[in-house]
């Protein structure tokens, strides 16, 4: 069985961790340096880091802030937000990301998958889609979900994996900051159209949500959560406990 990744996610806005609900309604949190160091040494498998409002405010990712995590961060580092061209996969892992996550630069120039698993491989492109279902039609969302691209998510996923995307990271704009659990049913569809790793995000409430969502979809490779960890809801080794108890890998 493929051991499970849990990752904790930073959404960092001027320089500081915030978190919503369905994309909406920010509220500080904390320092990302803070947190990212606590995840480094709490057990975490992999860190995300999304500059959340570069690509809504046009501007480049900020690069201080991402030295600074990176230098307190010993596991796999992902970086979003902002990413539209190759020099800007360049920027960012020479800022010590491991992996570049891309969402709303790759709708713009789809071209820009294929580019960077070119140049840099597969292992380091993200590409990370958030989904919200439109007239029950999961549809793509950009901006940090605020256009509706009127693409359907299945498609656009697919060819992204095709293009050279090493793995999909899930946001599901319709359970994000809810707690109610994961967006089973659209991970479940996206899994079986693409045969890179899917990372599940938005929904997680409690440890057993992580349980529910291998025990539903076994192929799964990690899942990803914010608030539950930021605000020490969820303690990441016991969480690990837990999975391995119910017959489920977690690296401890």
């Amino acid at each position: 069985m493929i051991t499970k990744r849990i990752i904790p996610c930073l959404d960092v806005k001027n320089g500081r961790v915030v978190k919503g609900t369905n994309f909406e309604g920010l509220r500080d949190v904390d320092d990302p340096v803070a947190l990212a160091r606590r995840y480094s040494d709490c057990g975490a498998d992999e860190l995300v880091f999304y500059d959340i409002t570069a690509s809504a405010e046009g501007r480049k990712l900020f690069s201080d802030v991402l030295r600074n995590v990176a230098s307190e961060v010993f596991i796999p580092l992902t970086v979003g937000g902002g990413i539209n061209e190759l020099a800007d996969f360049e920027r960012v892992l020479s800022s010590g990301a491991d992996k570049v996550s891309v969402n709303s630069g790759a709708i713009r120039n789809p071209g820009l998958i294929r580019e960077a698993a070119q140049r840099y491989g597969s292992q380091c492109v993200v590409l990370s889609a958030d989904v919200k279902r439109v007239d029950g039609v999961f549809t793509v969302f950009a901006r940090g979900g605020r256009d509706n691209t009127g693409m359907e998510a299945l498609e656009w996923i697919r060819r992204g994996a095709e293009n050279g995307a090493g793995e999909i990271v899930l946001n599901s704009i319709d359970t994000d900051g809810v707690r109610g659990g994961f967006d089973i049913e659209m991970l479940r569809a996206v899994n079986e159209v693409v045969s890179v790793p899917v990372i599940a995000s938005g929904g997680a409430g409690k440890a057993e949500d992580f349980v529910a969502l291998f025990k539903e979809l076994p192929d799964l490779s990690a899942a990803l959560a914010a608030s539950i960890f930021h605000y020490g809801e969820v303690d990441i080794k016991e969480l690990k406990k837990l999975l391995r108890s119910n017959g489920i890998e977690a690296r401890l």
